[in-house]
């Protein structure tokens, strides 16, 4: 890994080279990726189910003769959940559990005041209608996505939840349809990558448009996200997993190299950060590193990540530590120290932050309870975890009294007349009273 000092003159330069991340290096790849995602879109927003049947035998050599055959059936999700052996579905559902009670605690209520002129003002909380889900597909396993993405919707009390899957060649995944199952997912299409995003941006013939499209995906999946924005809502646009460790030198340093190695593991591009401010104990986690990596069933992945963005950075103190994390605003944060509540008050940017040498981030991306979908790349500066709120909306609540449209029609009066709006000056002065 690479050896940083906070306080070198050419530290600041060379952390932004490292943070620095682009999803594609050549900006024409960049315009052939969002060239062909535009021409994706706009033929499944024009063409509808024909589009997608197309791309999904072109791109998932998956033929149907209808998108109704590429629909997973209730008795289908219901036998993946059966089929699974016992350990794998007291695991999710041991999870789901703990997942759905966290956001319980998250859940917003509607509420209303009267003010001193009469007036009563409020808000109202609304739950989305419908919300689409991503999930990867085909070889790749992810259930935990499914109960992060799915379980807070449901507790915001979305009506309806459509899961889209990649299925390459008809391969599905029993894991997700039994994690989908567990959370409660309301219907499930084996389609993927753009066209499925753009299906659930526009809709089509069979599959229903929905209000929100939330979950990771590949390159083509984030751009196409990113294009149909507007139309409707999206999560974020996610970057590679990164974690940043704060230690102390109290943790076994084996304990801090394999919860490096966590992320790390992800692929090439994921971050892996360690900031302490002694050099010796940065010495032994390195030895940790170079002793436990070559055991590593993804040993060559997590080599790669940690030469080309990993780094161990030596700081003057612990509050240098944090001050350096929350310039980097991590996905996720570790506070390997003794003390971890001492540190709290000032982590000012962080995903997810990790309190004490038990907490290991991998905890959290499964089973502690919290979201696992976590602004990158800096970004947790402006963006929270996904959340209950992030499926709710909220409407205001006006009530004027007679009394109280009095004192409010005479200052939207002059405000009104001073931007030159004079239809809006007379619709609050035709309801003043005549003295």
């Amino acid at each position: 890994m690479l050896r940083l000092d906070a306080n070198s003159a050419r530290f600041d330069a060379a952390l932004e080279k490292l943070r620095r991340f682009d999803t594609q290096d050549d900006t024409q790849d960049d315009a052939q990726i969002d060239a062909v995602v535009a021409a994706i879109i706009a033929a499944v927003a024009q063409h509808g189910d024909a589009a997608l049947l197309r791309y999904t035998a072109e791109f998932d050599q998956l033929q149907a003769a209808s998108v109704a055959e590429l629909e997973v059936s209730a008795a289908r999700i219901a036998a993946a959940l059966e089929s699974i052996d016992r350990a794998q579905r007291e695991a999710l559902q041991f999870a789901a559990e703990r997942i759905r009670q966290y956001h319980e605690h998250q859940t917003q209520q509607s509420w209303r005041y009267t003010d001193s002129l009469g007036n009563e003002l409020g808000q109202q909380i609304t739950a989305l209608d419908r919300v689409g889900v991503y999930v990867p597909g085909g070889k790749a396993s992810y259930p935990s996505s499914v109960l992060m993405n799915v379980l807070p919707a449901k507790v915001a009390g979305v009506a309806e939840v459509i899961m889209v899957v990649p299925a390459p060649c008809g391969e599905l995944n029993d894991l997700v349809l039994a994690a989908a199952a567990i959370a409660g997912v309301d219907r499930v299409f084996t389609v993927g990558g753009a066209q499925a995003v753009a299906a659930l941006a526009y809709g089509t013939a069979s599959i229903p448009r929905v209000d929100k499209i939330v979950g990771p995906g590949n390159i083509y999946v984030a751009t196409a996200k990113r294009m149909v924005f507007g139309r409707v809502g999206i999560d974020m646009i996610a970057g590679p997993s990164e974690i940043l460790v704060i230690c102390d030198g109290s943790v076994d340093p084996d304990w801090v190299a394999m919860d490096l190695f966590s992320q790390a593991e992800h692929d090439e591009n994921a971050q892996a950060l360690l900031l302490c401010h002694d050099q010796k104990y940065l010495d032994s986690v390195q030895a940790s590193i170079d002793r436990l990596l070559p055991a590593q069933p993804r040993a060559e992945i997590i080599r790669a990540s940690l030469r080309a963005r990993g780094a161990m950075i030596l700081t003057r103190d612990i509050d240098q530590s944090v001050a350096v994390s929350n310039s980097i605003a991590p996905e996720h944060l570790e506070l390997l120290v003794a003390d971890p509540d001492s540190l709290l008050p000032n982590i000012r940017h962080a995903g997810a932050i990790f309190m004490g040498a038990y907490t290991s981030e991998a905890l959290g991306d499964y089973c502690a309870g919290p979201n696992h979908v976590l602004p990158t790349a800096g970004s947790a500066r402006f963006f929270s975890p996904l959340g209950v709120y992030d499926f709710q909306k909220r409407s205001s609540i006006i009530r004027c009294s007679e009394a109280g449209v009095q004192r409010l029609g005479e200052a939207a009066s002059v405000l009104a007349r001073g931007e030159s709006l004079v239809a809006h000056a007379q619709s609050a002065e035709m309801r003043l009273k005549n003295e």
